[in-house]
């Protein structure tokens, strides 16, 4: 209540903007207020100096300078001064400050009449209301010698001088009205001058609800106290006839009282009005302000470590390198990753996360001074530096990041990147930098490399990879290659595991180690995906058409597959135009994938189960939280990592582990199959421990359906009797 009372008076604390946009408004409408006032006081002087000569009134000029000249010139001395004020506030010029001169000379002229009269008040005649005129044109005047000494030695402009001027040539105007209508009335002539000059000080400026209120009320009590038993009798009854003068009253009438009170309310409102209306416009402004300030900001900062971003990097970065003075043989771009930063966030939270980010972004900004430094994504960051030195930096972060790690094991990697001859683009100078950077995650006491020719050949690849997916599946370069899932319980051919094969004219047979990662990072694995389903379902139909056996197949899905399109939908769609039953495609998602935006592949599993479609889980005890996805989701088959089987001779706990994991799959309704059987050994245990399914190359390695038949046809892999 007490903020909105605040608000309503004015008196609450108001922004730099808007203080400076109220500033400017005030200054703009002084400048058309100051020309009024000039030319009304001209045209006045002018013509009250005609009159005196045409009506020969030379012995009263004393009387009327007292009462009107000194008063004029006092307003327009004012009127000059506050619009040159206005014009410097607005243009920030002094070109027109010699017109103070002529501003000084007429307010000293005013000033040394007052002084003359004040001189002669001996309170003889005189009302005290005379005195206190004398007293306040003179202030006035003095005060307008002050502004314009200051005017003329071109001082600094200041907010102070320009705002002091106008609320002195708001009072002059304000006395002035006062005086001339006062003068006025006691002739029995209207108060139009004061409501005049009411009305140009209160409607043109903007005021603050309270102030205006005060300025107003005082105004307005002084100019009634003034007329207040003056009426002149000779007046009265000008155009009614005879008159009963007894019944005059010589105080102010109900009429005067009304209208004047009328005018004062109307006014006030106008003031309240406009000061509002100049708020919100101003309130407007500055948030328009502030957004294109916040644009402007964000176009070349990152929001969250404050540091620059990739935009602005990208920008400068190119103009850097295409100054004829930059030395290109010393320029090196840097590609930094703190690794292991998720399982940072997962500990201490996102919160804890930011922090570390902005100190690190805060640390390499400082550390590369001098240098283009920008946040890439994430947890990573570009730099564009000079080689020297280079190496001392990096050593410093990677110990930095090991004193914010706190209990987590953190460490920085560092790619790097030196252009060749003319080379300028920044995006493909930062993909080399990032290249060498993944080159050496994973590898524990590497924390640098710098991008040479191996490297080199393996990112055209990649590029290769990433410009040439469409291609290859519009030409028929993706190939499906199966491998044999077998039964422990008769030694058949139970299932196929569907694998990719990306057989290219220039590079031969790509293995899916070489494209996969490179699809999933560029987020186009999907199309690889839905193009093994479709090849799937043809193959189905092609062998059942030509009576040939054929047995479930598995299908491996990205987690992206869910997030960049509707896989089911596609699935479902392809099993319906090739006629394929929903028990001959099994859908296999990895463990690495469930442990992500588990809320959202918990529902697209629980899609696929209620489409028909059986679940496995891939790669078991390959990550950290197994139990974790167990319990969260409903799987049908479990696939145990081969890497279960790489100690299989070596290590006594091997066999143990699996006989557990397979118990469990039976007492949680699964069927397990084991991944990466080599050995005559190791199926012969894997049967023995009830294992239902096993796979891997002691079997057949992953062949086109074309070689499976084949070996089928020679008795090698043996067909279930109803396939």
């Amino acid at each position: 209540m007490l903020r909105k009372l605040k608000s309503w008076l004015g008196v609450d604390k108001q922004s730099k903007y808007v203080r400076e946009y109220f500033y400017m408004t005030n200054m703009k409408a002084s400048i058309y207020m100051s020309i009024v006032v000039i030319v009304l006081e001209i045209w006045m002087i002018l013509r009250m100096t005609r009159t005196i000569f045409e009506k020969n009134l030379q012995s009263q000029i004393w009387t009327l300078t007292e009462k009107y000249y000194s008063n004029y010139v006092l307003l327009l001395s004012s009127g000059i001064l506050m619009l040159l004020y206005a014009i410097r506030a607005l243009t920030k010029k002094h070109k027109h400050k010699w017109i103070a001169f002529l501003v000084m000379i007429m307010c000293a002229a005013v000033a040394v009449f007052e002084v003359w009269m004040l001189s002669k008040y001996n309170g003889s005649g005189k009302k005290l209301a005379d005195l206190v005129n004398y007293i306040i044109l003179l202030s006035a005047a003095i005060l307008m010698m002050i502004f314009s000494v200051l005017l003329m030695r071109g001082s600094e402009d200041r907010k102070w001088q320009s705002l002091s001027v106008m609320y002195v040539f708001s009072f002059v105007c304000i006395n002035f009205g006062i005086i001339i209508s006062v003068n006025g009335y006691a002739k029995g002539e209207q108060m139009l001058t004061f409501l005049t000059m009411e009305l140009f000080v209160i409607c043109l400026l903007v005021w603050r609800p309270i102030w205006g209120f005060i300025v107003l009320t005082v105004s307005y009590l002084i100019f009634y106290y003034r007329i207040s038993g003056m009426i002149d009798l000779s007046t009265v009854g000008k155009f009614t006839g005879v008159v009963d003068f007894s019944t005059v009253e010589t105080g102010l009438g109900d009429g005067i009282k009304i209208n004047g009170f009328t005018m004062w309310l109307s006014t006030l409102l106008f003031c309240i009005a406009n000061y509002n209306k100049t708020l919100s416009q101003a309130q407007k402004d500055e948030n328009l302000e502030e957004m294109n300030t916040y644009l402007s900001r964000i176009s070349v900062e990152d929001e969250l470590t404050g540091i620059h971003n990739m935009v602005y990097f990208r920008s400068e970065a190119e103009k850097l390198l295409n100054y004829v003075t930059t030395d290109k043989e010393r320029v090196i771009f840097l590609f930094f990753d703190i690794e292991n930063f998720k399982s940072y966030n997962d500990k201490y939270g996102f919160y804890a996360g930011n922090e570390l980010l902005i100190k690190f972004a805060h640390e390499i900004n400082n550390s590369f001074k001098g240098s283009l430094v920008a946040r890439y994504s994430d947890d990573h960051f570009v730099v564009l530096t000079q080689s020297e030195g280079s190496m001392d930096i990096i050593e410093m972060l990677s110990e930095s990041i090991h004193h914010l790690q706190g209990e987590v094991q953190l460490s920085l990697k560092c790619g790097a990147y030196k252009p060749l001859g003319n080379e300028s683009d920044v995006s493909h100078a930062c993909d080399r930098a990032r290249f060498a950077c993944n080159n050496i995650k994973k590898h524990f006491g590497r924390s640098f490399c710098l991008y040479d020719k191996t490297l080199e050949e393996r990112f055209t690849l990649k590029q290769y990879i990433v410009n040439n997916i469409d291609n290859a599946i519009e030409n028929d370069c993706i190939k499906v290659y199966y491998q044999p899932v077998v039964s422990t319980k008769d030694g058949t051919i139970c299932g196929f595991e569907a694998l990719a094969r990306w057989k290219e004219p220039n590079y031969g047979l790509l293995p899916p180690a070489m494209f996969i990662d490179v699809l999933e990072e560029y987020r186009q694995i999907h199309k690889l995906d839905m193009c093994i389903i479709e090849n799937v379902c043809r193959d189905y139909r092609n062998a059942v058409d030509n009576n040939e056996p054929f047995v479930p197949v598995s299908l491996n899905f990205s987690r992206l597959d869910f997030e960049l399109c509707d896989i089911v939908g596609y699935l479902g769609k392809m099993a319906d135009k090739y006629k394929v039953p929903k028990s001959y495609l099994d859908v296999e998602i990895t463990e690495s994938a469930l442990t992500e935006q588990q809320n959202f592949l918990q529902n697209a599993t629980k899609k696929l189960h209620e489409s028909g479609y059986s679940i496995w889980l891939d790669d078991f005890g390959s990550g950290y939280s197994s139990l974790n996805v167990l319990k969260d989701y409903n799987f049908d088959v479990m696939k145990i990592d081969m890497k279960f089987l790489s100690g299989f001779d070596d290590n006594a706990k091997t066999k143990t582990i699996l006989k557990n994991v397979v118990d469990l799959t039976k007492q949680l309704g699964m069927n397990s199959l084991t991944e990466g059987v080599e050995t005559a050994e190791q199926f012969k245990f894997l049967e023995s421990i009830g294992c239902d399914k096993v796979q891997g190359y002691y079997f057949s390695k992953p062949q086109p359906y074309e070689e499976i038949k084949k070996l089928i046809t020679s008795g090698k892999l043996k067909m279930p009797s109803n396939a």
